[in-house]
């Protein structure tokens, strides 16, 4: 009987035994799961950051070009504005004399339209 309760006794300990083997597992299962959450969280964050970066890049680029293409209207803006008062200036004078000598040169006569009453 001595020695069916020793081997009761070393069943239970080989159980025990095995027991806190599977626990230990579970714990470095679990330990290795927060590690590879981890690790990929940081993976995550460095693709976010380098594409969060293209993305800016791409931003400026476009933006840059946009204000390249406002920069240029406004030169062709002030050029066209530079052109049309030269051309103001130069025809001025002989704008007013015209019409200084259609308003101050009356010529008296009957319309064209103008009938006599009978």
């Amino acid at each position: 009987m001595a020695s069916q309760s020793q081997g009761i006794h070393q069943l239970l300990q080989a159980e025990k035994r095995a027991k806190d083997k599977l626990e230990e597992a579970k714990k470095r299962k679990a330990k290795r799961i927060r590690q590879a959450k981890e690790e990929a969280m940081v993976e995550v964050d460095q693709y976010r950051m380098q594409k969060d970066k293209e993305f800016r890049m791409k931003q400026a680029k476009a933006m840059g070009s946009q204000s390249n293409l406002a920069e240029e209207m406004e030169a062709q803006a002030l050029e066209r504005i530079t052109e049309l008062t030269g051309s103001y200036r130069r025809c001025l004078e002989g704008v007013l004399a015209q019409v200084l000598g259609l308003v101050c040169d009356v010529r008296p006569g009957l319309h064209l339209n103008y009938r006599a009453a009978d």
